[in-house]
């Protein structure tokens, strides 16, 4: 008895470590896989993550750095500008890009958003491109809200209802974010939520410049 008490202590433990590092695809909420409820901008997971960009929500900065694919191309799915258009990375040629994947349900996303605008601020003169690229089956309906609510000043809310990019990519998690360099090709992957002021992403960013 003590000994399956202890297992399923780690077990929760584990899962618990996961959840806050990022989250399963699998686990979005049953009306992310139907559409059919809406969601507002107050029950998603922003107000569940305080303070984390502050340096106090550490444990939702946890990421695997993937290098498998340096050098490919940048894939050519279709997706949502904010003004309702049709987009492709190709759109971006000619610059470095960093690709975030993220959902207004996952936590980490969210957590890691307040970073990623501050660095798109940042190195916007030196060029990088930064598309927060909603995977969210309700689309605007569902993003719009959270964007209103949250005032980025940098990032926009582009989106890819179909999930052609998380199903392109193929990390089964998010936040997953891919940065690209001026010729479009790989440099690495993000399968996590990264801290983006931190010594590790900075370098990433200037190894993409």
């Amino acid at each position: 008895m003590e000994l399956e008490m202890s297992l399923r202590s780690v077990i929760a433990l584990l899962l618990l470590t996961g959840a806050l590092s990022a989250c399963d695809r699998q686990s979005a909420p049953k009306e992310q896989a139907n559409g059919s409820a809406e969601i507002t901008a107050d029950e998603v997971a922003p107000d569940e993550v305080k303070d984390s960009a502050a340096g106090d929500g550490e444990g939702a900065f946890k990421y695997t750095l993937d290098r498998s694919k340096a050098g490919t191309p940048a894939p050519d799915y279709a997706f949502v500008s904010p003004d309702g258009g049709d987009a492709t990375l190709k759109d971006f040629a000619g610059k470095p890009l960093l690709v975030n994947l993220w959902a207004t349900w996952c936590a980490p996303c969210v957590a890691e958003m307040p970073t990623l605008d501050a660095i798109a601020g940042e190195y916007q003169a030196q060029g990088l491109q930064v598309l927060t690229i909603s995977q969210d089956n309700q689309g605007a309906k569902q993003v719009d809200p959270f964007f209103a609510k949250r005032k980025f000043t940098h990032l926009k809310a582009w989106l890819d209802t179909e999930n052609r990019f998380s199903l392109g990519y193929g990390t089964g998690m998010l936040p997953t974010t891919v940065l690209y360099d001026a010729e479009g090709k790989e440099v690495a992957r993000v399968i996590g939520a990264m801290d983006w002021h931190s010594k590790e992403a900075k370098a990433l960013i200037a190894e993409t410049l």
